[in-house]
């Protein structure tokens, strides 16, 4: 999935950004699923040296910026994927408040709080009602993984 009009072709709705998101999120479902972030941009971005993110149990989420330039997929817009098992307006509303700084269990995908134009990131969700969200989560990582010669989503630290 390259694009926003091939996440939209699978199932994929929301397509809010983070300051969007973080105003409302009445539009996110409260069902299990998968979702992706997008940065719609192919240029290079600014990292952060600190970030927006929280110090979820004291640990500090901000890496080097030498490791973000590393880790960053030059053209490609997916820069993250993850999946709700139980309620995706939780794990996202989870994801956001980590972005601003409070103390929440989301670290994983704590990258993209150090890109500088984070407030213009894409949220798109899909609800998943007939399988494991996992699994649905794990496949898309997998494709990604071999789509882009062992590497997964810029923010993805793990399969």
């Amino acid at each position: 999935m390259e694009n926003m009009i091939d996440l939209k072709n699978n199932g994929f709705v929301g397509f809010k950004t983070v300051a969007e998101l973080k105003l409302d999120m009445s539009s996110v479902t409260d069902f299990p699923g998968v979702y992706v972030v997008i940065r719609n941009k192919i240029s290079a971005p600014n990292f952060l040296e600190v970030g927006s993110g929280g110090y979820f149990k004291g640990e500090n989420p901000n890496v080097e910026t030498c490791l973000l330039e590393k880790k960053w997929i030059n053209g490609e817009k997916v820069v993250y994927i993850g999946k709700a098992g139980t309620s995706l307006k939780r794990r996202i509303k989870q994801y956001i408040d980590f972005g601003s700084g409070k103390n929440v269990g989301h670290r994983g995908g704590r990258y993209i709080w150090q890109l500088e134009d984070h407030e213009d990131l894409i949220f798109c969700w899909k609800p998943v009602t007939d399988e494991d969200p996992a699994i649905v989560e794990s496949q898309m990582l997998e494709d990604f993984f071999i789509d882009h010669c062992l590497r997964l989503p810029f923010a993805n630290l793990r399969k």
